[in-house]
């Protein structure tokens, strides 16, 4: 019964141990307060059965005792706690932006750059809860494939759905942080973070990339570039009149560019040579930008004191009443 109940006095309970001295006092009370009438037999009234009133003679002593029972657990302030946690969460909003143009798919990176980005993108927005999270794909333009969301399939669902030469061929970088900058600038949220990842030189738009950077940093973006090639000369795909042929193609990455990038807003600047390298970048940056979690734990008592005083008192006035009534002494 007392399981999931706790004393503010437990001490207070020590005194149901007079409990039993207490029921043999009324008890004794009671016998001495009952007239006594003197027979030379009582062999007479063997056989006359006793009546109602008889057997519950001792109800008002059992009932009293039963009453001070409760009183006294009433006194000792029975409580339960309900406990647990209140968490507070400062979601991260953040911009994904990714380079789509026709050098993505050099085969260095298995199967190829591209799948290798989204295969990773992937599993970091599984890997996120209560942020929001957008996409914004580029080549020589740049549009938003996904404004920012916390509807995780659906973005998931709409980066499987990004291919090479969906827009014209080139690397706007300017133009990839500009639309990725617009989708963060009105956020309420505290920590706004940009994750660029290309493989080339900035050669298309009308923004110029740093520029771009700067603009971010006045509204508090912190900008992530990830830069995505062998060293050297990799494998790129071409479609002849006999089928696919492959040819080495110079990995060309402006690295100083990203990284200028990165240390206007803040960021860091990764160099990504294979497939392993840029899962553990895209960890890195996680584990960099973890939403913030703040945990209260509280533990609430409710009292339970009142019901047990209400049932001692109940049954003390029904004590009263027997006693006064149906149970009453003979004068």
């Amino acid at each position: 019964m007392f399981n999931d109940i706790s004393f503010a006095y437990p001490w207070i309970l020590y005194l149901l141990i007079l409990l039993p001295a207490l029921f043999y006092y009324f008890w004794r009370k009671r016998d001495r307060l009952t007239p006594n009438i003197t027979f030379t037999s009582i062999q007479i009234f063997s056989d006359v059965p006793k009546s109602l009133r008889e057997k519950l003679i001792h109800l008002p002593a059992i009932l009293r005792v039963i009453a001070i029972a409760l009183l006294i657990i009433a006194l000792a302030r029975p409580q339960t706690f309900s406990s647990g946690e209140n968490i507070y969460t400062e979601g991260i909003d953040i911009a994904m932006v990714l380079d789509i143009s026709g050098s993505m798919l050099a085969e260095d990176f298995k199967p190829n750059r591209l799948e290798a980005a989204k295969k990773v993108i992937d599993d970091f927005i599984k890997g996120r809860t209560n942020d929001k999270i957008g996409l914004v794909i580029f080549s020589g333009e740049s549009f938003t494939q996904c404004p920012l969301t916390i509807d995780y399939s659906v973005l998931r669902n709409l980066l499987k759905e990004i291919y090479s030469g969906m827009i014209q061929d080139g690397t706007a970088i300017g133009n990839a942080i500009a639309n990725g900058v617009n989708r963060l600038k009105d956020s309420k949220s505290k920590s706004k973070v940009l994750i660029l990842l290309t493989d080339g030189v900035n050669n298309a738009g009308e923004i110029d990339p740093v520029t771009a950077a700067q603009i971010a940093q006045q509204f508090g973006i912190r900008i992530y570039t990830v830069g995505v090639g062998t060293m050297g000369e990799a494998p790129y795909p071409f479609q002849t009149p006999f089928g696919k042929r492959y040819q080495m193609v110079p990995v060309e990455i402006d690295e100083s560019l990203l990284k200028q990038i990165s240390n206007i807003t803040g960021g860091k600047y990764f160099r990504a040579t294979n497939n392993r390298k840029l899962i553990e970048i895209y960890e890195e940056i996680d584990r960099l930008e973890k939403t913030r979690v703040e945990i209260t734990s509280y533990r609430h008592a409710k009292e339970l004191y009142f019901n047990w005083a209400f049932a001692g008192f109940l049954i003390l006035l029904l004590e009263f009443g027997l006693s006064r009534t149906y149970l009453k002494k003979l004068p």
